[in-house]
């Protein structure tokens, strides 16, 4: 599909799902968020395949969309929606759980609140849960006083689950609640929040980046010394994070720099 064109989808995918839900892990494969445009592409393709379900189809259009709103393509990408229709079961509320993004993406988060809380609503109704966390994350997001309470109950319905694609959530919940926390100057529990992301991390770069949040809170804390030493540890694995070198020069520029005393 060219870049810019509205999806046009074919009419049966019109009809309100009764099947299994496409698998979320397809979705993920299919996305780059580093590259909207090239995943947009992507999900016309898998979206444009026949022997798909026709739900299975519309689940991902609803992504065409997301892409399309990550290019600040919003008048498109809301028709892209409007192309699916308004439909029950797990297709409705990726629609819905899409039409907040696009409002919160083009600055109008008040008009998304209601948006993702329908969408939360729309998914517990077929027990999708990890759609209800991901609703339940981008109305913290969006609904501002509420971010950590918001935050918190969707933690709670992480930490009832055995679904891994539930459990997926863990890390980033308690990473967006401790930076709540962070910014409101309560940083012991936002400190708290940051190692329990860091246990919930997937290796790699989630686990990294977790214990980049770590130092950066003990920086806000006065404990300099243990938070260089993190962020020196973590410029050998990440020599290219402009970030970890950022926190490096605010660290070493500070007076009290005793990274002697941790034997570095």
């Amino acid at each position: 599909m060219e870049v810019g064109a509205v999806w046009t989808p074919p009419q049966e995918i019109w009809t309100p799902p009764q099947e299994i839900r496409l698998p979320p892990e397809e979705i993920r494969l299919l996305w780059d968020f580093a590259d909207a445009a090239g995943s947009e592409i992507d999900f016309a393709a898998a979206a444009s395949e026949a022997a798909r379900p026709a739900h299975h189809r519309a689940e991902l259009v609803t992504q065409i969309a997301r892409a399309q709103g990550l290019q600040g393509r919003f008048s498109e990408a809301d028709a892209t929606l409007d192309a699916i229709g308004d439909l029950e079961g797990v297709v409705g509320a990726r629609v819905l759980l899409e039409r907040g993004r696009l409002r919160n993406s083009a600055g109008s988060p008040a008009e998304a609140v209601p948006v993702f809380r329908s969408a939360a609503k729309a998914a517990s109704r077929v027990g999708a849960t990890d759609l209800v966390v991901d609703a339940l994350h981008m109305l913290a997001i969006s609904d501002a006083g509420r971010e950590a309470s918001v935050t918190a109950r969707a933690l709670e319905l992480v930490e009832e689950s055995d679904d891994p694609e539930v459990l997926r959530w863990a890390a980033p919940l308690h990473s967006n609640l401790g930076w709540y926390l962070h910014d409101a100057g309560r940083l012991t529990e936002a400190l708290a929040e940051f190692h329990r992301a860091h246990a919930a991390s997937r290796p790699g770069e989630q686990e990294q980046v977790a214990r980049w949040t770590i130092a950066r809170c003990l920086r806000s804390m006065g404990r300099t010394g243990e938070a260089l030493v993190m962020q020196r540890a973590l410029v050998a694995e990440r020599p290219h994070d402009a970030s970890v070198h950022r926190e490096l020069e605010i660290l070493e520029a500070l007076d009290d720099d005793p990274a002697d005393g941790y034997g570095v």
